[in-house]
């Protein structure tokens, strides 16, 4: 079988580059990673990173020599399959995600690793959508005040809590978080800001972001940290002195895929 050598740029160097790659053999030069691998495992790269961006950088990724059409489609084809063999949402029968959420949820084992991470500090969470965040916090020991604008959402989320029985340690609240958010204390708080379903893949920046720029400017008063949970694609310099960690999927399908940007920063 031959080889390709395989340039990707440019890759942080807080990135997993071998979860990026599926593969350790590779060596780094800067922004650059390059690796020597086999020409499908190569093609599954490219195909897995084609129109993708980290860190507000579209992704260039590069074969030499170049990969033949037929691998190329072959690529394609296995990524196609491997999408359906993601990182579920809610696994527990009964839980519901309607509307932006079935696109937006934090899939639940991640959800469960933000949890575990804050290790049972007090929560706010700005943005609860349909409660997957606010449930992970709370199934890890966190107290947490869920703020949802919309009635619907809001309704869905206290159905979700129940389902995973965790209502005693979610408050619910129904406004804006923008008015909200400044009259609530917690050890952190957590925003994870509405996306849209055509958000920029390759790049974005805080001001794609209304809602979280707003949070932001609001005075910074009652809590002890800042964790914004954002797109691969989000430029990590436009909020200063955030540390950024990268959250990838844990099924089969999208193990090597990088769901989303956890970026803490002292509150």
């Amino acid at each position: 079988m031959r080889e390709l050598q395989l340039t990707v740029e440019p890759v942080p160097a807080w990135l997993d580059a071998a979860r990026l790659l599926g593969s350790d053999r590779f060596t780094r030069d800067g922004l650059s990673i390059r690796a020597s691998l086999p020409a499908p495992l190569a093609a599954d790269v490219v195909a897995r990173l084609r129109g993708l961006g980290i860190d507000g950088q579209p992704l260039h990724v590069t074969c030499t020599p170049e990969l033949a059409r037929s691998e190329v489609r072959a690529a394609r084809l296995r990524d196609a399959r491997a999408r359906r063999e993601t990182t579920p949402g809610f696994q527990r029968p009964g839980a519901r995600a309607t509307g932006e959420g079935r696109y937006s949820l934090t899939p639940e084992l991640l959800a469960l690793a933000l949890g575990r991470r804050a290790s049972g500090a007090s929560v706010v969470d700005a943005c609860c959508g349909s409660g997957g965040n606010a449930i992970g916090f709370a199934r890890a020991g966190s107290q947490v005040v869920a703020i949802e604008l919309d009635p619907a959402r809001l309704d869905e989320a206290r159905h979700n809590a129940a389902v995973y029985g965790v209502s005693k340690r979610i408050e619910l609240l129904c406004g804006d978080a923008r008015e909200l958010v400044p009259a609530r204390a917690a050890d952190i708080l957590f925003v994870d800001p509405p996306w849209g379903e055509q958000y920029d893949k390759r790049a974005c920046t805080l001001d794609d972001f209304p809602l979280l720029s707003a949070l932001l400017a609001l005075p910074p008063r009652g809590y002890r940290e800042l964790w914004l949970k954002l797109p691969a694609s989000f430029r990590v310099a436009s909020v200063p002195a955030a540390e950024p960690h990268a959250y990838f999927g844990e099924a089969p399908g999208d193990r090597h895929r990088l769901k989303f940007l956890l970026l803490r920063r002292p509150g």
